[in-house]
């Protein structure tokens, strides 16, 4: 769905709630960027702010115009922007395909201004007592934690709350991340055939993803 119809509703999305309550003008800096879509739908909700983008592989090629992206190793590699620049960090999915978070978090408290957030989002735990999609939808759409072959292993929010907090960075909130709009609409999807569609709608009906928002400490 294109996050332009979430300006005036953001609170249906937990991830638009987040990105919605930057400063205007703002930048904010997408760790572990993909294939884009994150930052595509950032840049549809709030079209005023800078966009950053960091990724060991990435596809820059598709993301918004006018975003500066660099391709860095997450676990390893100090990131090129300065201290203190950085007014919000989006890190969606990114954790638990990592060995060691410690760079991460270092790098996330170190470029965010006094005051400023990162919002994580991470796979619950709960998904390793998921289903796969059966018969010949098996492998296309993860739901079972370990139908994405790149998972390494699952971070729960409040291991990854002990980590921000080493880090000087404060858990400012947690739990599970939602759009409603799919969340609702999931019974309707049980009567269509399988699709990424059904199979999104159902993640977010089950409360897939979980979040944690961590504050630079002033």
């Amino acid at each position: 769905m294109n996050w332009k119809w979430l300006r005036r509703m953001a609170w249906l999305d937990t991830r638009a709630a987040f990105v919605s309550s930057l400063r205007h003008g703002g930048k904010l800096l997408d760790l572990g960027s993909s294939d884009g879509e994150t930052l595509s739908h950032i840049a549809e909700l709030r079209p005023d702010i800078a966009l950053c983008a960091c990724d060991v592989k990435g596809c820059p090629e598709k993301y918004p115009l006018g975003c500066h992206f660099e391709r860095k190793n997450l676990e390893t590699d100090i990131l090129p922007w300065p201290n203190a620049s950085i007014d919000g960090i989006t890190c969606m999915h990114l954790v638990e395909h990592l060995a060691s978070l410690d760079n991460l978090l270092a790098e996330c408290a170190r470029l965010l201004k006094p005051g400023a957030r990162v919002y994580f989002e991470t796979p619950h735990p709960k998904t390793l007592s998921y289903s796969s999609p059966p018969g010949t939808s098996a492998g296309s759409f993860t739901m079972n934690f370990f139908d994405d072959l790149t998972h390494i292993r699952p971070i729960s929010v409040g291991g990854l709350a002990t980590l921000c907090r080493k880090k000087g960075l404060g858990v400012v909130a947690s739990g599970i991340s939602r759009n409603l709009l799919f969340a609702t609409a999931y019974p309707w999807f049980i009567l269509q055939a399988p699709s990424r569609k059904r199979y999104t709608a159902k993640a977010h009906w089950l409360g897939w993803s979980a979040f944690l928002i961590a504050e630079r400490e002033a």
